[in-house]
């Protein structure tokens, strides 16, 4: 069984460069990957299935409209087993401490080290089973 991975993003290559990175765990069939334009979108999708498959929402923090701090705090209050990891171009310390605090379990910054999240993520697919 895949793990079933929801990332988060507003911008439109965001899920092209993560289809690139993941290309050998998503065709093997051990990660499936959704991805949605926008927290509302993303809310949606998490929704729809009750309780929802997802194991992670990979969420950008900088997007219009609700932000990935507001969905962070939406997904703890509705869905609270589903794990979180925020990216943001903006990387202080401030922020990461923020996004932490309110249960985020992973904090990367653009760009994307691939490398490390590919071990976060296989760290986190072997603890859930």
């Amino acid at each position: 069984m895949s793990a079933h991975i929801l990332m988060v993003d507003d911008e439109p290559d965001a899920e092209e460069l993560f289809r690139q990175n993941f290309r050998r765990e998503i065709r093997k069939g051990a990660l499936r990957f959704d991805f949605a334009r926008s927290g509302r979108e993303a809310l949606d999708l998490l929704a729809f299935e009750d309780p929802p498959r997802v194991l992670l929402v990979l969420s950008d923090i900088n997007m219009p409209g609700m932000t990935g701090v507001e969905l962070l705090d939406e997904i703890r209050r509705r869905w609270p087993s589903i794990k979180i990891f925020m990216i943001s171009a903006y990387g202080d310390d401030s922020t990461e401490r923020a996004v932490l605090e309110k249960g985020a379990e992973q904090f990367f910054t653009k760009p994307v080290d691939f490398m490390q999240l590919k071990e976060q993520l296989t760290t986190l697919v072997e603890a859930t089973g």
